[in-house]
């Protein structure tokens, strides 16, 4: 508890240096990526104010949302979403799917949302980088995907993009692949939420206009 105390305000410490530095007037939202941690882990943050947590899995983001009910969550599904895995998401009500990934995947959630009558907030996530280990829409067809959706999944909120650094140990790569996502944020109306960064490239991302960050490691190390 002590230990992620001090982690917890090191992290915030470091956002609000790298926020103030690329504009007083940005607001960002902190997402704990929970994937390899324990209920009592979560609790544990929880108590410190953090309130919005990530998954990799869904079977995972079952266990734990259904362990931690009395707690007032918000939980984001950050990992691949696998068609056969939608009814069991949905059954979850996630506040945001950040990986949703094709056009294909978005009309076949559409059609399971339409049959339940419920609405999903979604990220578009892009292949900045455009990494063969790294799903996602390519960046030069991102636009006509996320209006193609907007189009013919109404059930679907798209609140914006996510994408993953380019794994690098450059930082100018790093750099370039999220400013290729900001671009495309910029482009598109009315999108709010432009989810990039990590544990290891937040501050990269901040500096390229990041609104919503993904932290795990650095947030639960001992």
């Amino acid at each position: 508890m002590i230990k992620f105390k001090s982690n917890l305000e090191s992290v915030i410490s470091r956002i609000e240096k790298a926020r103030i530095a690329y504009s007083r007037h940005q607001i960002i939202e902190l997402v704990a990526v929970s994937k390899y941690h324990t209920v009592e882990d979560i609790q544990a943050l929880y108590k410190l104010g953090q309130r919005t947590f990530g998954e990799n899995k869904v079977q995972d983001l079952k266990i734990k949302s259904e362990k931690l009910d009395e707690l007032p969550l918000q939980w984001h599904m950050i990992g691949t979403l696998q068609e056969n895995k939608i009814n069991a998401l949905l059954s979850l009500k996630p506040a945001l799917l950040q990986s949703l990934d094709s056009l294909k995947l978005a009309l076949a959630i559409q059609k399971r949302c339409e049959r339940d009558k419920i609405v999903l907030k979604a990220l578009l996530q892009v292949n900045s980088a455009e990494e063969t280990s790294k799903t996602g829409v390519k960046p030069q067809e991102c636009l006509e995907i996320y209006h193609r959706i907007v189009e013919y999944c109404p059930n679907i909120k798209l609140l914006g993009l996510m994408s993953i650094g380019a794994h690098s140990e450059d930082r100018l790569k790093i750099e370039q692949s999220f400013k290729i996502t900001k671009n495309l944020f910029d482009s598109l109306y009315n999108a709010k939420i432009l989810s990039m960064g990590m544990s290891n490239d937040f501050e990269i991302a901040i500096a390229n206009g990041a609104n919503m960050l993904r932290i795990g490691s650095i947030l639960f190390q001992e």
